[in-house]
């Protein structure tokens, strides 16, 4: 499929060429195709895609995503209240809306760390010991030393619908969209452009590229540049269980019920469903490591279900029935470095800030899609990127040169789960 409002991409030179189509790729292409830097003219954006727009193989598909400000690394609230903004203005230009603002609900062990720090950093509201008039109070029951804290902050996103929107949105600003075109080089020429070599033979040449091709992004690395950057493909899957007849109408966001993380081990989370109604999704972080070009489907979930199923017994009895566990399960995949940060950094090398790289997003970044990809299109184009400067977000933490002396990246004890 080509979709380029129009124009053809036959000559095959842009100024930007973005290559996966998830969805912080398609973000990165909207935020290109919007960018002023080469007014009068427009930009000229490229978004490559190695299968059909919106499959099923990658990161970004399905029903639902959460979106929180309560992390344990301060370094990802002030991103996620970025992004919460540029969610809110890609919708009022969509003209559509792909996320559905909800409370959010953080319960974990009284004393575990990531569950304070999370509290703190997000700036949620933490239920005083025994207070029982609070929201979802009948809902759930908090296992004894354990708390609960609220947060205005939180959603559920529609997954493929919203990756859907700036694909749309990118095209309208004039970008090309093709798929089912892979990527198999990356080259810096002697007069400075970038070509992007396919599969197919094509050559496609531009003045700076960004690379966001998820459980794909080592291998392609690799292949480019030599270097073994720590992202592993983990094959994962994605939950819903039947909601107790009675509490169907209680368990959603209509009805204000929140996401929900829940901390500990294991570390849960939740988003309710908009799409099946009598369901909620609530799932494990976590999944086997595999090889993105030949994932197990039939074995790769493989023991996430059954602490899920132990979970809601002892926290949510009443309202969710775990009685021949799962009603639908959906394979997905998280893309993980050693510490579980973000990967947003320069190339470097031969490239230097000519190639800009945004992956392992470790299984929650796709509510920091807005944000990341305005972040990789201004380190691009500009060389900096003064968004996030001006937000007061820190990507010191999540550039490639932390693995250098430490194979473990910014990982000092053991790694606090972030989940969705």
């Amino acid at each position: 499929m080509d979709a380029s409002n129009g124009e053809s991409p036959a000559a095959g030179r842009f100024d930007m060429i973005v290559i996966g189509a998830g969805i912080m790729g398609s973000c990165a292409a909207y935020a290109a195709a919007s960018s002023s830097r080469a007014a009068p003219a427009p930009a000229r954006v490229l978004l490559l895609e190695q299968f059909d727009l919106l499959h099923h193989r990658g990161s970004s598909h399905g029903e639902s995503r959460t979106i929180r400000a309560t992390y344990p690394q301060p370094h990802y609230p002030p991103m996620v209240r970025l992004s919460r903004r540029l969610w809110e203005e890609a919708q009022a230009e969509a003209g559509y809306r792909v996320l559905t603002p909800t409370a959010h609900l953080d319960l974990g062990p009284r004393d575990d760390p990531a569950f304070r720090d999370a509290v703190r950093n997000g700036g949620a509201a933490e239920v005083a010991a025994g207070d029982t008039s609070w929201p979802w109070a009948g809902v759930f029951r908090v296992p004894e030393g354990w708390a609960a804290a609220t947060s205005e902050l939180g959603g559920v996103m529609k997954a493929t619908k919203a990756v859907a929107m700036f694909q749309a949105l990118a095209v309208k600003k004039g970008a090309v969209v093709r798929d089912r075109t892979e990527v198999v080089g990356i080259a810096k020429r002697g007069d400075g452009s970038i070509v992007v070599r396919t599969a197919s033979g094509e050559e496609f040449h531009g003045a700076k590229c960004i690379v966001t091709v998820g459980a794909w992004t080592s291998k392609l690395v690799k292949s480019v540049t030599g270097m073994d950057l720590p992202v592993q493909p983990v094959h994962t899957l994605i939950c819903y269980w039947k909601v107790r007849p009675g509490h169907e109408s209680e368990l959603t966001p209509e009805s204000g019920f929140p996401t929900f993380a829940s901390y500990g081990d294991p570390y849960i989370y939740s988003t309710p469903s908009m799409e099946f109604p009598g369901l909620i999704k609530i799932a494990k972080h976590g999944g086997a490591p595999c090889d993105p070009d030949g994932r197990d489907w039939a074995a790769g979930g493989v023991g996430l279900a059954e602490p899920v199923a132990r979970w809601i017994d002892a926290v949510m009895p009443e309202h969710v029935d775990t009685a021949g566990g799962p009603v639908i399960r959906q394979a997905c995949m998280y893309s993980v470095t050693p510490d579980e940060d973000f990967v947003v950094d320069y190339l470097g090398g031969e490239f230097g800030k000519d190639v800009v790289v945004g992956g392992g997003f470790s299984g929650h970044g796709f509510k920091m899609g807005p944000a990341v990809g305005r972040i990789l299109a201004e380190m691009a184009m500009d060389g900096e990127a003064r968004t996030a400067e001006e937000a007061g977000v820190d990507l010191r933490p999540l550039r490639i040169d932390r693995f250098v002396d430490n194979p473990k990246g910014n990982l000092k004890d053991p790694v606090d789960h972030k989940g969705e």
